[in-house]
């Protein structure tokens, strides 16, 4: 079935002025249209199809345009600004870390680096005892790959297996394309990695009885069996990566079933790495996502939000794991940057003094009612509301055969932004939505009108 494409021609839409929301132009603003067309010319179309708002600046939960017009923002800037645009407290940081004249230095040591490091490693659960820097949420996909991997040999060579899950998104690298059980995505590479291997998401709904009463420990041994089948080896796995929720729909596991997987990974010596790079740092309500299942990975991969504004990620775990590497042997040239360490510490340091997880929590209640009584009033459109916390995956479905769920999110999301309102579009049958964990209950509930209001709309115009 075809997609839909945003229209970047300038729509007449309704004036909306409210304390949160400004449009008094048509969207998009006539003057962006040269900026769209010079990206066409001049950038891969792999870049394009957001939302068209050329976003001229961000401040907490709000975006603006050069024009004059301003949304609610549900996206955070897909889950980094969960701090807030344009954190002062970050901006300061940065401030003064450009102020001293050090922009960069390698893998030499510099203050910036021990001190957010330092205190990254002190917030965190005893376990995660040491931690390794890089720029990009893939690039800490491949080095916990590489890590898993060096454990598993340093026990047996043949010891290299890694699980993940169909459906998952773990980055755009080679291993992080592989790890993603999608055969579309990696058919670029050319050939398979003979010791990636992939279980079936657990979808709460497969079970009519929702995840309390279904035997999820039972759906796990099921699929692992499946694994065995087609020739593995249960002692030559070394590691399992969890996308700690499925990105495209905020899709939780049952409880049950990651405990399955972690007294599994036990009993035959597996490493567990949760990715945490779109979950981590409040935005379900606990630090980090993975403290929902009850159990203690090995390693953590984060990104996005750990620095809230510039480009930082991080492979954190136990020591004796991320010590394997020999001195020198493991470096990026960007890891450990002091301008992105400033602005990490100062991240870390507003999520914790603004009781952000916290308020993660309480604020997720609020939405979370709210989205279950939209999903009672489009009980026709609405299959599942999804998430935990300020994030939330809406799935979608369509009651004519020829409506793809798909279809009809991305037109409530474009109406929406007509009316001041960011959401997350996935491309798929959901739509998500991630405010900054700063935004105001007020907002909160003033952008969840919004959305009603969209979705009663295009909901409308196609019946």
């Amino acid at each position: 079935m075809p997609g839909y494409d945003f229209k970047v021609r300038p729509q007449k839409v309704d004036t909306v002025k409210t304390k949160y929301r400004r449009i008094k132009t048509k969207i998009p603003h006539p003057g962006t249209l040269a900026a769209f067309k010079e990206l066409e010319k001049y950038e891969a179309r792999s870049m394009h199809g957001q939302l068209p708002v050329a976003w001229d600046r961000a401040k907490d939960f709000q975006v603006f345009d050069k024009y004059g017009n301003y949304w609610i923002d549900f996206t955070s800037t897909i889950f980094l600004a969960n701090s807030g645009h344009s954190n002062p407290r970050i901006i300061k940081s940065i401030q003064k870390q450009l102020n001293k004249g050090l922009l960069h230095s390698y893998t030499f040591v510099n203050e910036a680096r021990l001190n957010f490091l330092k205190k990254l490693i002190e917030i965190t659960p005893k376990q995660l005892e040491k931690a390794f820097l890089l720029s990009a949420g893939t690039e800490a996909t491949e080095c916990a790959v590489k890590l898993m991997r060096l454990r598993g040999r340093k026990i047996r060579p043949s010891k290299l297996g890694i699980i993940s899950f169909k459906g998952s998104m773990h980055g755009r690298t080679m291993a992080a394309e592989m790890l993603k059980g999608n055969e579309a995505s990696c058919d670029w590479i050319g050939y398979k990695d003979p010791n990636i291997y992939h279980l079936p998401f657990p979808y709460p709904w497969l079970s009519a009885d929702y995840y309390q009463k279904y035997d999820w420990k039972g759906y796990f041994t099921e699929s692992m069996e499946e694994l065995k089948k087609k020739g593995l080896k249960l002692e030559d796995i070394c590691g399992f990566i969890i996308e700690s929720y499925q990105g495209w729909g905020a899709v939780f596991y049952p409880k049950e079933y990651i405990k399955a997987l972690a007294e599994f990974a036990r009993k035959y010596d597996i490493l567990i790495t949760f990715d945490e790079i779109q979950a981590g740092f409040g935005r379900t309500g606990k630090l980090f996502t993975y403290q929902h299942y009850g159990v203690k990975p090995d390693l953590l991969c984060l990104g996005k939000a750990l620095s809230g504004s510039l480009p930082l990620s991080a492979v954190i775990g136990r020591r004796e794991i991320l010590d394997l590497p020999e001195t020198g042997s493991m470096s990026s040239t960007h890891s450990a940057n002091p301008i992105s360490c400033a602005a990490g510490l100062a991240n870390l340091e507003a999520i914790i003094s603004g009781n952000l997880v916290q308020e993660s929590a309480r604020k997720g209640r609020i939405l979370h009612s709210r989205l279950d009584k939209l999903k009672k009033k489009f009980s026709k459109r609405i299959f599942w509301i999804c998430g935990k916390g300020l994030v939330a995956g809406i799935i979608l479905g369509g009651p004519r055969a020829e409506e793809s769920g798909s279809i009809f999110a991305s037109k409530v999301c474009e109406r929406a932004m007509q009316k001041g309102l960011l959401l997350v579009h996935t491309g798929r049958e959901a739509i998500k939505i991630g405010p900054p964990l700063t935004i105001s209950d007020e907002a909160l509930n003033e952008g969840i009108d919004v959305l009603e209001e969209a979705m009663t709309e295009v909901d409308k115009e196609a019946n």
